[in-house]
């Protein structure tokens, strides 16, 4: 390829690229850049800023707040670590449902596999909210799965399911189930059967032609889809605000209520930050374990 090719193919990238990358640059990095000023803010008065240099929100959270102005409180880390487990309970929750049907899926015939990808992604044509108020008409007290029990005389007194981390995982595994199914879908699609028959061939029965071979050459899918669904569910809001209540507060609801409640942009800030660090640590072990596999997977010649 010459200079001049070389040089044509460059300007078309940048092209292409440009549209994305002052898009990102816009409504991505712009308000980010706010946030990162914000977190580290005086509060003002009547939901205002100072603009003097203010780490106090930050010891807020992670303990050494001056005591004076700023009051540590160990109910912010419990917060998001409750947050955290949650948002794991949820990934556990997405990748053993979503395992075993997209290794099935990608088994199928061409002509079923679109179909099936289609099902998945169909719960994406209804509203989430609408969605999410139908999940409480079945888990509230009077809800068809109480009903039910109590009219086979299973229970003597309703199940209290809503407004509890039981329905708030529920929840949050429904909504995010196609982001784990995908990824996982597209790494078990393109496995290479050539190397099931081999391992069928040299005598390792199903269960170790899975462990040996099919489980790690589907661990990008996972990692992947493991990560795709653990920043929204870290940060979700939506589904602990309404299958959760007041009983299970994530750290995205506290985010929430800094905002538009509590009126402090800073403090907000600075727990969206810790939020945003957390995420950045997650996609940092997802890139050095890919990397990882990849370097081995090339080392073996697979």
């Amino acid at each position: 390829m010459n200079g001049s090719a070389r040089g044509r193919r460059r300007g078309d990238l940048m092209r292409l690229l440009a549209p994305v990358t002052i898009f990102l640059g816009i409504f991505f990095l712009a308000p980010l850049s706010i946030l990162f000023v914000y977190a580290f803010l005086e509060p003002g008065l009547y939901g205002g800023v100072s603009w003097n240099f203010y780490h106090q929100n930050f010891g807020r959270i992670l303990g050494w707040a001056d005591g004076v102005y700023e009051e540590y409180d160990p109910v912010y880390i419990q917060i998001f670590l409750r947050s955290v487990r949650l948002a794991l309970t949820t990934v556990f929750g997405c990748l053993i449902i979503c395992y075993p049907a997209a290794l099935w899926v990608s088994r199928l015939p061409d002509r079923w596999k679109s179909f099936c990808i289609f099902l998945i992604t169909l719960p994406f044509f209804a509203s989430l909210v609408v969605r999410l108020f139908a999940w409480m008409l079945i888990l509230k007290p009077s809800g068809w799965i109480n009903e039910t029990l109590l009219a086979l005389s299973l229970i003597t007194e309703p199940f209290d399911m809503l407004f509890t981390e039981g329905a708030v995982i529920v929840g949050m595994i429904y909504v995010l189930i196609p982001f784990m199914f995908l990824p996982l879908y597209a790494s078990l699609e393109k496995l290479d059967r050539s190397l099931i028959e081999a391992s069928s061939d040299l005598g390792a029965n199903r269960l170790k032609t899975f462990l040996r071979v099919t489980l790690p050459l589907s661990l990008p899918g996972i990692i992947g889809g493991s990560i795709i669904v653990f920043i929204p569910s870290l940060g979700n809001f939506v589904v602990p605000d309404l299958l959760g209540g007041a009983k299970v507060l994530m750290i995205g609801n506290l985010i929430e209520q800094q905002f538009l409640m509590a009126r402090n942009w800073p403090f907000g800030s600075a727990l969206a930050m810790i939020v945003l660090a957390a995420v950045l640590i997650f996609l940092l072990i997802y890139v050095s374990v890919v990397t990882r596999s990849e370097d081995t997977r090339g080392q073996q010649g697979v």
